[in-house]
């Protein structure tokens, strides 16, 4: 009897997979046989609920092949299964601790089935979900179902932002993590919410905020993962940007050639239609705007409150759990929140005084995270006993070379960001070391030198100036800026575009014949300019009052100072100056006026927009050359803080060319390392050479053709003159010999 029930269920198992496609042909023709399978569902649900424990092996198969089967053909019978999506939730919200690992796999795959055929919705299934995930001790378990609430997230945010189900999600891990702050569940909340950071999904402030509660969490593993998204969220996002750029590189040309040659099935044919939908998606892409992805520091609400409740929490209290390595990244976290918004924790400055010493671990994590805390608005005297402490600490002629140089880095990186914190003293005694025999100790002490010729050279000996830094100091046009001193605000790359506009008026006026150097024709060019950008709506409009003529630019003279304004022309140069002086006088008169000249670009003239877009390529053009080695304006003042608004300054950059002479090998370990595998060098000779060793090792001779190559030169001079006196008959008789020759195969012919 049992043999016959285990046969009738080995077949009925067995017609599962014919009866599915079945009912997906024709639902209407089988709905008596879904309605017995249904009832054999439930007669095997109700013996495993009663008694989940004790369920037998076979009972067990069944129900999850009855399950998959119901899954799969779900749509085709609304009404009659419209209990079965809630029976699955019942048995894996009550029974997850003991069902079996792959009827419980098979459970949440079908409630992920049910999901993608709209039987169920996306808020029930993760409200079932997430409570298992944060509660199950199953390894496995936890991670199906956190790759299934991604999925699910993922999905629902395809098409369109789903912003009801993202803020009942927010919501929902912003209180696992500020419910308790001791439990380690908040990870969850932290792995989930860098997950969709990284692909684009949540990109709002508010999932910012879950990760700044994470931070400033009790839990070490939480806090690690919240400050590290903080650190390193947004490069992630940028490198899975770049990665899903390449994902779709689908060849349409080659699946058409294959449809076309091959038989035409549906399936190709759907492939083609896919390759065709990815190719106009990409198409879009490309002329839509691109999404504005802020930063997650840039997002954050109250970052002051946030930099201070990090540092008095995991810093300053004597209650930190936090190890020295964590404790980095939390000082990390603080300091560049610190100097991207320009914050003040006058505390956090002292804090770094006992960090700073070579022989403190870590050390140069801490000279990079004191430099990303320095700013412009950062009072003078809190910096300055910091900058004194790593010049007697780390810069002397008895430190090791790796340790002059870190320190002059930060130094250097230090005052980059607030120059004021450089006494003149100090700065004189730094800039000796630009003779130092150690290339790393020659290269930092030069970049201080570099900016302070830009920011400070009154602060230099006059030695030490250089040549621009010295005429502008002369000129008025190079100034120390005073404490909270900000730039006045002016077109970027302004110069570049009349710069651009002189040599073009230039050349146009040597094609003509004319002068080089007048400056007449500004206002044909500005007519022309306007003439040459071509705007629909320009016709349309009628009631312009015309443009308003604007003096030309000798006509205006704008200055900010009384002295520039009314200065009498300059002496002439007494007959005993030298040439050199002389010389040096007229480039300065020449850099007078040309930053005159571009002071007043803006202001005499109205940019055409010819003009802005030709301004935009000639930026574009000089952030390029800037890049390129050899440029001057590549490690300047500028270059240097903006590149610390953007991206964190890092320990390897402290260390400099010491990170990568640290691992250098001596002179013999090169050599040994350069001939590891090339012991041998017979495999990778040509064919011929091959040949000749053959022969040699043979006893053989050479060939007659390589004979008469190495001839002497004048064994073969007679035969040459005699063959360039040949008449046309001679050369006929030679040249049909040599072709008869070459038919027998040579003097000898080819018998024997």
């Amino acid at each position: 009897m049992v043999k016959r029930k285990l046969g009738a269920l080995e077949k009925v198992e067995a017609d599962l997979p014919n009866l599915q496609h079945k009912i997906r042909r024709d639902p209407k023709s089988y709905v008596e046989d879904f309605r017995a399978q249904h009832f054999q569902y439930e007669s095997h649900r109700e013996i495993f609920m009663a008694a989940p424990s004790s369920a037998t092996d076979t009972g067990i198969i069944s129900l999850r092949d009855l399950i998959d089967f119901i899954a799969h053909v779900a749509e085709c019978y609304p009404e009659i299964v419209k209990e079965f999506p809630q029976q699955l939730i019942d048995m894996l919200t009550q029974h997850h601790l003991v069902l079996e690992s792959e009827l419980r796999e098979k459970i949440v795959g079908s409630l992920m089935l049910l999901r993608k055929k709209d039987l169920l919705d996306s808020a029930t299934l993760l409200q079932t979900l997430f409570p298992i995930l944060i509660s199950t001790p199953s390894k496995t378990l936890r991670a199906l179902l956190f790759q299934k609430i991604l999925s699910d997230l993922r999905s629902s945010n395809s098409k369109a932002t789903n912003h009801k189900l993202n803020r009942t999600m927010q919501t929902v891990l912003f209180n696992l993590v500020t419910s308790d702050r001791t439990s380690s569940k908040g990870l969850w909340a932290v792995k989930l919410t860098r997950e969709l950071w990284k692909r684009q999904i949540w990109t709002e402030a508010k999932a910012v905020e879950v990760m700044k509660e994470a931070s400033l969490s009790e839990n070490e593993k939480v806090i690690v993962g919240g400050v590290r998204f903080f650190l390193g969220g947004d490069q992630e996002r940028q490198d899975a940007e770049d990665e899903s750029s390449d994902e779709e590189a689908i060849d349409v040309a080659r699946i058409r050639h294959v449809v076309g040659i091959n038989k035409k099935t549906k399936k190709k044919s759907r492939a083609v239609e896919k390759a065709l939908a990815t190719v106009k998606r990409k198409e879009r892409k490309k002329h839509n705007p691109a999404p504005l992805n802020f930063s997650a520091l840039h997002l954050l609400h109250d970052p002051q409150g946030f930099a201070d409740a990090l540092f008095s929490k995991h810093l300053q209290s004597s209650k930190s759990k936090l190890n020295l390595e964590q404790k980095l990244l939390v000082l990390q976290l603080v300091s560049r929140l610190v100097g991207l918004h320009k914050l003040h924790i006058m505390s956090l400055y002292s804090y770094f005084q006992k960090y700073l010493t070579p022989r403190q671990p870590s050390v140069t994590s801490f000279l990079a995270s004191l430099a990303q805390a320095s700013h412009d608005l950062v009072p003078p005297d809190v910096l300055e006993p910091l900058v004194q402490k790593i010049a007697n600490e780390f810069v002397s002629e008895a430190s090791a070379a790796e340790v002059a140089s870190a320190g002059l880095n930060a130094i250097r990186e230090i005052c980059v960001r607030q120059p004021l914190a450089m006494n003149e003293t100090l700065l004189q005694d730094l800039v000796m070391y630009k003779k130092s025999k150690d290339k790393g100790v020659m290269m930092a002490a030069k970049g201080l030198l570099s900016l302070y010729r830009d920011v400070g050279a009154e602060m230099l000996k006059r030695r030490d100036r250089g040549k621009e830094a010295s005429m502008g100091l002369r000129s008025g046009e190079q100034k120390a800026k005073r404490f909270g001193e900000q730039e006045a605000g002016e077109i970027e790359g302004l110069e570049l575009l009349e710069k651009w506009k002189e040599e073009e008026r230039r050349k146009r006026r040597l094609e003509k014949g004319l002068a080089s150097d007048a400056e007449d024709d500004e206002e044909e060019d500005e007519e022309a300019d306007w003439n040459a950008w071509n705007v629909e709506d320009d016709e349309d409009s009628d009631d312009s009052g015309g443009w308003i003529d604007v003096q030309s630019e000798g006509e205006i003279e704008l200055s900010d100072s009384e002295d520039e304004g009314g200065k009498p022309p300059a002496k002439k140069a007494k007959q005993g100056d030298s040439d050199e002086k002389q010389q040096q006088g007229d480039e300065e008169e020449d850099a007078q006026a040309q930053e005159k000249k571009l002071s007043t670009l803006a202001t005499t003239r109205i940019l055409t927009p010819a003009d802005l877009a030709k301004l935009a390529e000639l930026r574009a053009e000089a952030s390029v050359n800037a890049l390129l080695p050899g440029s001057k304006t590549r490690r300047t003042a500028q270059s240097n803080s903006a590149r610390h608004i953007d991206d964190p300054l890092t320990a390897a950059e402290i260390e400099g060319l010491a990170s990568l002479s640290a691992g250098k090998a001596t002179r013999e370990e090169r050599i040994a390392h350069a001939k590891e595998g090339k012991l041998d060098r017979s495999d990778h000779k040509s064919t011929t050479a091959r040949r000749k060793l053959k022969k040699e090792s043979e006893g053989k001779s050479t060939t007659n053709k390589e004979k008469a190559r190495r001839k002497n030169f004048l064994m073969t001079l007679g035969k040459a003159k005699s063959k360039g006196k040949r008449s046309l008959v001679e050369t006929r008789a030679v040249l049909k010999a040599h072709q008869e020759r070459q038919k027998r195969g040579g003097k000898r012919g080819n018998k024997g």
